[in-house]
């Protein structure tokens, strides 16, 4: 449902960008919510900046996914599952982000999905630091947040673009295991969008529903 509101959104604001510019053009095509649009079908947004806020809503479906939200926690708990429960067994970030001692992440969680305890992993297996909660943020906070250097591990832009299309932890979000619902579409189109919304300025949406 998430998915499918988002994706909506999206194809909202590419129309209403549409109309700003004074251009009349088709509208996005119909995606499902397990799937995401091409920067291509953003071709038809002449204004650069409403193209880039168009492409970053839609690069959302992937960073408001239960995927990437539940690691991006606005405190010390990880959460879990769709609905963004609190970890169970109880843990803490610790002081650097991998746990305390006797309970680190790697405790449980090691490089690769485990199917018979249906623990999830991948490299380097840890809580984004507090400075990069996601957890209860706009779309657009969540733009200018990663945006800042303080605020987006010290990254550039254009390392931001590497992060999201190749980092094997964000690779994680289409490889889930069990029975997770994997974010929409691939990490190679998820990094497409985000090189596309760069290149057309890196603009951040002005309103969205959190």
């Amino acid at each position: 449902m998430k998915g499918l509101v988002l994706s909506t959104l999206v194809a909202a604001v590419a129309a209403a960008c549409a109309g700003g510019a004074g251009g009349s053009r088709p509208p996005l095509r119909e995606v499902g919510p397990n799937e995401l649009r091409s920067p291509n079908d953003f071709a038809g947004i002449e204004d650069e900046a409403e193209r880039s806020r168009a492409l970053f809503v839609e690069a959302g479906r992937v960073l408001k996914h239960a995927r990437c939200v539940n690691c991006h926690p606005a405190g010390d708990v990880p959460h879990q599952r769709e609905s963004l429960e609190l970890h169970d067994p109880p843990v803490v970030r610790g002081p650097d982000d991998h746990g305390v001692v006797g309970m680190e992440c790697t405790s449980c969680h090691q490089d690769k999905n485990q199917w018979q305890t249906r623990v999830p992993g991948a490299p380097k297996w840890a809580l984004a630091p507090l400075e990069m909660a996601w957890v209860g943020k706009s779309l657009g906070q969540i733009c200018e947040q990663l945006k800042d250097t303080k605020r987006n591990g010290g990254k550039t832009l254009a390392e931001i673009v590497q992060h999201t299309a190749h980092d094997p932890l964000v690779a994680w979000g289409w490889d889930p295991g069990a029975d997770r619902q994997p974010a929409p579409g691939t990490q190679a189109q998820f990094g497409a969008l985000v090189e596309a919304w760069v290149a057309a300025g890196a603009h951040c949406p002005e309103e969205e529903a959190r």
